[in-house]
């Protein structure tokens, strides 16, 4: 599972013109299922980007994960993060999971940040959505399941 995290003041998600989520001050996360991926995965994932410590402390260092500034969390599957460019300019995502396997290991990556007690919002799988973003440094982090043991 591949997750990109910026560090925000403010974030939104709108489909179809309508607002469907938002945040203050938090985190970013677009995600992406990988083939192969599971439950378990998407939970080792999570645990992580919860315990990311991307936030200042009273000294200005980076030093402090989301729950200990009482941020939220906007979570949005993001498919392209499957992105193969190695073969030319139209990137190929078939490394990416099956729409509904991915919907589904989506869903359980949100779940499981609410169950470490970050509030969470979503975006709408599969749908077209507008992220709108202040990101606050600005600060994003890359992080990929495969990098880990």
């Amino acid at each position: 599972m591949r997750a990109l995290i910026q560090r925000v003041s403010e974030a939104s998600v709108t489909a179809d013109g309508t607002r469907i989520s938002e945040i203050g001050s938090g985190l970013l996360i677009l995600c992406c299922a990988m083939q192969g991926d599971d439950e378990k995965v998407a939970e080792k994932l999570a645990e992580r980007v919860s315990k990311l410590r991307i936030f200042k402390d009273e000294a200005g260092k980076m030093n402090r994960a989301v729950g200990d500034i009482g941020g939220a969390c906007l979570v949005v599957s993001q498919f392209t993060l499957a992105a193969d460019t190695s073969r030319g300019n139209r990137p190929g995502f078939s490394a990416a999971a099956p729409p509904e396997e991915g919907d589904r290991l989506y869903q359980h990556f949100a779940r499981h940040l609410e169950s470490l007690g970050l509030p969470v919002q979503t975006g709408a799988f599969g749908a077209d959505m507008k992220v709108a973003l202040l990101n606050d440094g600005p600060v994003t982090i890359w992080m990929d399941s495969a990098d880990r043991p």
